[in-house]
């Protein structure tokens, strides 16, 4: 990731970060030696091997753009069985023509979110290493994942590290069930990613973060399916949560592959979308400058941010917890990305995402509350006209709806000390598309009225 630096390692390697300048690490091929596919339709010869669990999977039937390992060696569980939705009824909430928005759904993964995509290759490569623990530090959806893929493959140990207070707990459910170790701590996911890192150097543990640069191979895949199910065409806009900023940062990183090796015309725009309790890069970005400079950023832009955060003690804040983290660590990756396709930065209020998440559900594809921030920002992009209402749009929904049904159910409820307690602290004030219960009393004619009267 580094031009001045320029050091290479071997995949056998455990690193996520160059000993010698500290930069994360990207995965790069020879693609020379290795014959990658000459078009992106030769993909569509796996569609008649579905009984080939590695041509099923949604992430190893890309193998030959992600070839780091073996075929026969990568792990896989299902991953990447997703769906791309037109949805035109999300399309009018955000000011796009009928046919121009597309939601692509990764809570259709087996742990449901777009995780399992980068889990599956990352480990691919914990196998090949070895591997007995694998931890993370996490905000709910990769632990739920790492546990998922511990339990199923039985290959290694899941140890997970999470912010007291700072996991939804439909996703803590699932790395309970899992039976993965959980270590909670005292602080945010920033505390807790700073302790992976020391615990897994002290005890040799292979980390899962997205700091690990195979989960972004993994991760890849999702512009490869959205690609496949446009029939190969390549859209105007991607719109995607930012947190960590690793899907961002793969999502750039599949489009510059793709373009090096002329398999696509153009690479499309991006939008990364933050909370607005947890806009590092909206706040870097757009209002600081800070720019991708030939792999050359101002890390005093950077460093001054983080010190002033810390002189202030500002802590991440929003009701969309899976992006709920003020320091990325994929921060310089991503500037790649926005650089790549041409990238703009938004953010968007707790409000403005629960109802989008709202109408999101309401067109039949139920999303956590992380995942609308890519619908509140594609609209507040189209009121500003940045987004044309004739332009073709993908929108990224991470993580399926019971991963935080605490939210929906505060969105949705009559209860209005239950709103203010669970959304009203986080300076949600209207539920604008609340579908309230009916109460109503054991009387069948009492029921048949409000029926008519609701129904």
């Amino acid at each position: 990731m580094a031009p001045d630096c320029g050091a290479t390692f071997g995949t056998e390697e455990i690193l996520v970060a160059c000993p010698r300048c500290g930069a994360l690490l990207e995965v790069a091929y020879d693609w020379d030696r290795i014959a990658p596919p000459r078009s992106l339709r030769d993909f569509e010869a796996h569609w008649s091997r579905r009984g080939d669990p590695h041509s099923f999977s949604g992430v190893w039937r890309f193998h030959a753009l992600l070839p780091f390992a073996a075929r026969e060696d990568c792990v896989t569980i299902g991953e990447g069985q997703t769906l791309l939705q037109r949805s035109d009824q999300v399309a009018q909430y955000v000011g796009l023509k009928p046919g121009r928005l597309f939601l692509q759904y990764e809570g259709m993964n087996p742990s449901g979110s777009f995780k399992d995509n980068g889990m599956s290759a990352a480990f691919t490569h914990a196998r090949l290493t070895g591997a007995q623990r694998a931890a993370c530090a996490s905000t709910g959806n990769t632990s739920a994942s790492l546990a998922l893929y511990c339990a199923v493959t039985r290959l290694m140990r899941a140890v997970i590290f999470v912010g007291s207070g700072k996991i939804a707990y439909g996703k803590l459910s699932q790395a309970l069930d899992y039976g993965a170790l959980t270590v909670q701590i005292a602080g945010d996911f920033d505390d807790a990613m700073r302790r992976v890192k020391e615990v897994s150097q002290t005890l040799g543990i292979y980390v899962v973060n997205s700091v690990n640069p195979f989960r972004l191979e993994g991760q890849k895949t999702i512009m490869f399916r959205v690609l496949e199910a446009l029939g190969w065409e390549v859209p105007d806009w991607i719109i995607v949560p930012g947190g960590n900023l690793g899907n961002s940062s793969a999502f750039g990183k599949a489009f510059r592959e793709l373009l090096e090796l002329g398999l696509i015309p153009r690479a499309p725009r991006l939008a990364v979308i933050n909370a607005a309790g947890a806009d590092t890069l909206y706040n870097l970005f757009e209002n600081g400058g800070l720019r991708w400079n030939g792999g050359r950023p101002n890390p005093e832009l950077i460093r001054a941010y983080y010190d002033d955060m810390d002189r202030r003690r500002l802590r991440a804040e929003t009701i969309a917890s899976a992006i709920e983290i003020n320091r990325p660590v994929n921060l310089t990756k991503c500037l790649h990305a926005l650089d790549t396709c041409r990238g703009v930065v938004r953010e968007v209020t707790d409000q403005e995402i629960l109802d989008a998440k709202a109408q999101v559900g309401a067109g039949g594809l139920g999303c956590e509350p992380a995942s609308a921030a890519s619908v509140a920002g594609l609209k507040r992009l189209a009121a500003e006209g940045v987004v044309g209402p004739d332009e073709r749009v993908v929108c990224i929904l991470t993580g399926h709806q019971l991963k935080d049904p605490t939210a929906t159910v505060a969105y949705h409820t009559t209860d209005q000390e239950m709103f203010d307690k669970v959304l009203g602290s986080r300076g949600v004030h209207r539920a604008t598309f609340a579908n309230r219960a009916v109460s109503v009393a054991n009387d069948l004619n009492e029921i048949i009225r409000a029926i008519e009267l609701y129904g």
